[in-house]
C-alpha cells in the first residue's frame, strides 16, 4: 500500500498556487519538470530536398542557445539539436532551410563498410581482410604464407558483427591503457579510468578527475595516431585547456603530434566509415 501524507507534502499548495511551489526549496524541484512538461515529441523529423527525403533525428539539449545541425558518421544520419524552448515547427523549418546542405554531407561520406566476410578494414592501420571459419565464436588474427593479414571470426554468421566490434574494442583499450599510462608516468599524473567508446565528434575526451575516453576506432588508425590521442587526453591532467603551454606539454612527450594531427585530419572522418551499414 502506499500512503500520501497531506502534512508532509504540500499537495494543497500545489494545487493552490503552483508558482509558489516552484520558488521553494530541492523537495518541489522535481515538479517543475511535472508542471511545465512538454506534450511527447518524435524522435526524428522528415525533411525533402529534391527527390530525395532525409530522416532526422531530434535532440533537445538545456544548454542549446540556437538550432544547430550535424551529421553522425557512424549512424550516418543527421542530427537536429533544439534549445529547450524551441518549437517543433521552427525545428522542421531550419532543417527544411538546410536541406540542400543535409543532402549534400550526407552523400559525401565514404561509403560503409560492414564488418563481414570479405571486408578489408585497417587494423593498427594495416589492412586486415576478415575471414569467416568454423567453430567456436572467438576472434583471432593469422597472416597467410602469401602474407596476407586476416582477422578470423568464428561462430555463426549473425554474430560476426558484435563479435568484431568486441574485438576491435578490446584491442583498443589494451593499447590506450599502456600508451596513456606511459605517458602519465613521463608527467606524473594519475590516470584514474579510461573507458573505451564510439565518439563522433571526438576521438578523446579527459575530465578534471583524471577520467580518460577514447573512441575504439583509433585502434583502425596506424598506432602514432593513436599514442598522439594518449598523449593529448594525458596532457590534459597538466592543462586543462588547449593552451600553448598545454601544445608545449604535449609535444615534449610525443614528437609524432603534427603527423598525428595532419594524418587525422586528411584521413580520420574514413574510420568512421567501418562497422556500419549503408
Amino acid at each position: 500500500m502506499i500512503c500520501f501524507c497531506a502534512e508532509q507534502f504540500p499537495w494543497r499548495r500545489l494545487w493552490q498556487n503552483p508558482v509558489d511551489l516552484l520558488t521553494t526549496g530541492t523537495t518541489d524541484m522535481a515538479f517543475r519538470a511535472l508542471l511545465y512538461r512538454r506534450p511527447t515529441e518524435p524522435d526524428t523529423l522528415a525533411v525533402k530536398h529534391g527527390s530525395q527525403i532525409f530522416a532526422i533525428r531530434l535532440r533537445r539539449h538545456r544548454r542549446a542557445t540556437r538550432y544547430t545541425l550535424r551529421i553522425h558518421p557512424s549512424e550516418r544520419e543527421a542530427i537536429l539539436t533544439m534549445p529547450p524552448r524551441g518549437s517543433l515547427t521552427d525545428a522542421k523549418d531550419f532543417a527544411q532551410r538546410h536541406g540542400a546542405w543535409i543532402a549534400a554531407r550526407l552523400g559525401r561520406l565514404p561509403k560503409a563498410a560492414p564488418f563481414e566476410h570479405g571486408t578489408t578494414v585497417p587494423l593498427r592501420g594495416t589492412p586486415h581482410r576478415i575471414v569467416h571459419r568454423a567453430g567456436r565464436g572467438t576472434v583471432w588474427t593469422e597472416t597467410r604464407d602469401n602474407g596476407e593479414k586476416i582477422i578470423c571470426v568464428a561462430g555463426d554468421v549473425e554474430h560476426m558483427d558484435r563479435r568484431i566490434h568486441d574485438f576491435l574494442k578490446r584491442e583498443a583499450k589494451a593499447d590506450l591503457v599502456k600508451a596513456s599510462n606511459r605517458y602519465a608516468a613521463q608527467l606524473n599524473v594519475k590516470v584514474k579510468r579510461i573507458s573505451i567508446r564510439d565518439q563522433s565528434s571526438r576521438w578523446g575526451s579527459c575530465t578534471t578527475e583524471g577520467s580518460l575516453s577514447f573512441s575504439w576506432r583509433l585502434i583502425l588508425a596506424p598506432p602514432f595516431v593513436l599514442d598522439y590521442l594518449a598523449a593529448h587526453e594525458v596532457g590534459h591532467l597538466v592543462e586543462m585547456n588547449h593552451s600553448v603551454k598545454f601544445w608545449r606539454v604535449v609535444g615534449r612527450i610525443c614528437p609524432a603530434t603534427e603527423r598525428a594531427k595532419a594524418w587525422l585530419d586528411t584521413h580520420g572522418n574514413d574510420l568512421h566509415r567501418f562497422g556500419v551499414q549503408d
